[in-house]
């Protein structure tokens, strides 16, 4: 049996390999603790003998010889990603119960590597929202404090890494909804390039923004299991035909020599004290290790937030039109004719979160406003997207916070507006289609963790991972975990 609870992917693949724990032995033990820390609310949909059936299955396979380095190691999916074997519902009542005939396609590559699925993770309703407060299913809690959101929308699969109810776990990022989480609770998360993980699976929120990724305890964990993850799908048209890689290629290669942009303007008012510190701390350390950072300028990326709700709307509208109680979802139990039908169907299988986006993104395509909302904020996006670009040129990534400060309390963030600007950080690399990885960098004087994060060019994700590879050689934040797990 394990001697600790917070064992990283590396580790467990060698124990997995020397036989000193069977996968059968690793999952019971990841089966219980989910069972013990309910009350976090990670899980929406745990089936036992569905992964007991898998880590046998791993254990035949490392016994033949026929074993990768990740067979047999426990991962979670976010429940965004259908699956054949568990329910996927998107946190939402649309979908109670929803059996998909196939697994997403990241779920097949992950499955096809060995490794063994724990369940199905609470995230908000169709992945909108920033603090996991929206899904039909109730909160999910901060395991460092449960007055605390675990950030959204993959709040699930960072409350799970960060309880040690699993040691890894998938997660999607729209606009931020890795990375915050992941800084929220004192995880590294993971969003790799727009169109290098398949979306195909994936329930759709925003379809050209919607990137799967990875939460873990580490850069190195991420890294080595982000190449199973991604790779070119022809049933995906955004999927990106590119060869195999190998993203851990970099983590031992520090940070000599490469130029880290910092855009001032995120660092000054509206920034906690402390957040900013810490991160003044990380890029120092940076320095001693060789180096250099440089003060850049992001003018347009603050028109990020506007831009983004008025897209990611637009796109949402679309997307859950498909879910009418005609075909799909949800369907009314009591209606006078087609039309009722369609309307109480969707009032009652949609959340209040959902429903604002699509009345928000029916409203920008409408006739009258298609040319002054949706047209326009496409062709910021591009501006957006070539201010990235530029600014690459003369730096290896960009440094910078995740969010203003550290995870709020429940309800804090009830007014929308108030919601939607807590996206500032992380919305402009999502319109731009850039990697990022955001990884813990200190504790705030209110006891929860300190985020921040590291943006780079289109297909960097390996710099990305080598850089905060450095940091957490340096440092333990990484290592750190909350009391009573």
């Amino acid at each position: 049996m394990l001697e600790k609870t917070f064992t990283s992917v590396v580790e467990l693949s060698r124990l997995l390999k020397d036989r000193q724990i069977s996968a059968v032995e690793l999952a019971e033990f990841y089966l219980r603790r989910i069972e013990e820390h309910k009350t976090l609310n990670a899980y929406l949909d745990v089936r036992p003998e569905a992964t007991l059936a898998q880590a046998a299955e791993a254990d035949r396979r490392i016994a033949s010889g026929e074993a990768g380095p990740l067979t047999g190691i426990p991962v979670a999916h976010k429940d965004i990603f259908v699956t054949k074997e568990w329910a996927s519902t998107a946190a939402s009542k649309m979908l109670e119960g929803y059996m998909s005939p196939f697994d997403a396609t990241v779920v097949r590559q992950l499955k096809d590597a060995g490794m063994v699925c724990l369940g199905k993770l609470n995230c908000d309703e169709f992945a909108m929202g920033s603090g996991n407060e929206n899904s039909a299913f109730g909160k999910v809690h901060n395991p460092w404090d449960p007055n605390a959101v675990p950030g959204g929308s993959s709040g699930g699969s960072s409350s799970a890494v960060a309880a040690g109810l699993a040691p890894i776990a998938t997660g999607t990022d729209t606009g931020g909804s890795i990375r915050e989480p992941a800084a929220f609770t004192g995880v590294t998360g993971i969003k790799p390039t727009y169109g290098r993980p398949s979306r195909l699976g994936m329930i759709a929120f925003a379809s050209s923004l919607d990137t799967a990724g990875l939460l873990g305890q580490s850069a190195e964990d991420c890294a080595t299991v982000l190449g199973a993850m991604v790779g070119h799908d022809p049933w995906d048209s955004t999927s990106v035909d590119m060869p195999a890689e190998d993203f851990t290629r970099d983590l031992d290669k520090g940070v000599k020599g490469l130029r880290i942009g910092v855009p001032r303007q995120w660092m000054g008012e509206g920034l906690d004290s402390e957040v900013g510190a810490a991160i003044d701390e990380m890029l120092r350390e940076y320095e001693r290790q060789g180096a250099k950072i440089v003060d850049i300028d992001l003018p347009t990326a603050r028109l990020g937030v506007p831009v983004y709700y008025v897209v990611a709307c637009a796109e949402a509208s679309s997307n859950l039109s498909r879910f009418d109680g005609v075909r799909y979802g949800h369907r009314a139990a009591e209606y006078t004719d087609i039309i009722d039908m369609m309307k109480r169907s969707r009032n009652e299988g949609f959340g209040s979160e959902p429903k604002r986006r699509i009345m928000i993104g029916t409203y920008v395509l409408s006739h009258g406003y298609y040319d002054a909302y949706y047209l326009k904020a496409q062709r910021v996006r591009r501006l957006i997207a070539n201010e990235f670009h530029e600014t690459f040129k003369s730096v290896d990534a960009i440094a910078c916070p995740v969010t203003t400060g550290t995870a709020y309390d429940f309800g804090a963030n009830a007014d929308p507006v108030s919601a939607y600007l807590s996206d500032l950080y992380t919305v402009p690399a999502s319109l731009a289609g850039l990697p990022g990885i955001s990884m813990p960098c200190g504790f705030h004087s209110n006891g929860r963790p300190i985020g921040v994060q590291l943006l780079g060019e289109h297909f960097t994700e390996a710099r990305l991972c080598g850089m905060a590879a450095a940091w957490q050689r340096a440092t333990d934040w990484h290592l750190r975990h909350p009391a009573g797990y």
